[in-house]
This record gives C-alpha cells, structure tokens and sequence, in this order.
C-alpha cells in the first residue's frame, strides 16, 4: 500500500493517451480535471496536480503490442497524506485486471 508520495515524480503506463482521458475524471473524482494536449490540471484542495504525458513506443513482446505513455507527476501546493489519499485512488482507477 502506499505510504508517502513524492512531490514530482514519472511513471510509464500501458496505456494510450486515448484511454488515460477517458479514465481521469473517475480516477481524480471528486477533484475537478482540466484536460489539455499531453496533460491536464487536476485542482486538489489549494493547490494543483500538473500531469503531463508523452506516448513513448509499444512494448512489444512475440506477437504482443503493448502501448506506452510516460507520465509525470507535478503537485503543487498539495500536503502528502492529500498527494497519498489521491494516488491510492488512481492507482487503483488505473489498474488493469490481472491473472
């Protein structure tokens, strides 16, 4: 479980940039989301989530094509336990089912 939330950091997903906008007013619920080309700005509390991403190539494995974004994570003016709470709820908007 997460425990502490760094103020900037990156991750990759597999995921198209398509699918990311679909899934970040659930993800970021109940903070609002203002989407933009290669990013948005989430308003959390006083302050602003600045989350930008850049379609990196597939990852391919055999006959598999996996897509790839690289997502970087700005918050501005949010406390940690506030960063924690809603990185937990992302990650777990965000996850896809598994074995």
């Amino acid at each position: 479980m997460l425990q502490d939330c760094p103020a900037e950091f990156e991750r990759e997903m597999g995921c198209t940039a398509a699918e990311l906008g679909h899934w970040l007013p659930g993800a970021a619920a109940p903070h609002p989301v203002r989407t933009q080309p290669n990013g948005a700005d989430i308003d959390i509390d006083a302050g602003c989530l600045r989350l930008r991403w850049e379609a990196l190539a597939p990852r391919r494995i055999a006959l598999l094509s996996v897509p790839r974004l690289q997502l970087r994570f700005a918050f501005e003016g949010v406390d940690e336990a506030a960063r924690v709470r809603f990185m937990r709820r992302f990650d777990l908007y965000t996850q896809r089912g598994g074995g």
